[in-house]
């Protein structure tokens, strides 16, 4: 189900940082977490489901993790690549609610910037690889 607060959440730029300017999110995530509307596997299905709706979009899943008290009703994270509408990837969240039955989308905000930069350094250690 969309977040009702979809149109709150601020926007990733196109190198993972956030665009305060505009308030919603860009259509590459709304149609991303429409195609994982139906979700209902736990934990175990999670980065499975994840994975695909990314590939669908052109993206990669770069890495799942716990949420460890990171982000509110949250249980795990897994942190996307996907295009930005242009030749640019963008860093986007994938949150598995606590209840493990709902996966929502988020743009990168102030508490979790520090997970894009993590993902910023690990696709530069791979493709030094």
């Amino acid at each position: 189900m969309i977040s009702p607060e979809i149109a709150a959440r601020p926007q990733a730029s196109a190198l993972g940082g956030i665009d305060h300017a505009e308030p919603t999110l860009p259509m590459e995530l709304v149609e991303l977490e429409l195609s994982l509307e139906g979700y209902a596997g736990g934990d175990a299905g999670f980065c499975e489901a994840v994975r695909q709706a990314a590939g669908r979009s052109g993206g990669e899943l770069l890495f799942d993790l716990p949420a460890a008290g990171l982000i509110a009703d949250c249980r795990r994270i897994a942190v996307l690549r996907i295009p930005d509408g242009g030749s640019e990837m963008r860093v986007v969240l994938a949150l598995l609610d606590h209840a493990g039955t709902e996966i929502r989308m988020q743009a990168p905000d102030e508490e979790t910037a520090h997970l894009v930069r993590f993902a910023d350094a690990f696709v530069e250690v791979l493709e030094r690889i």
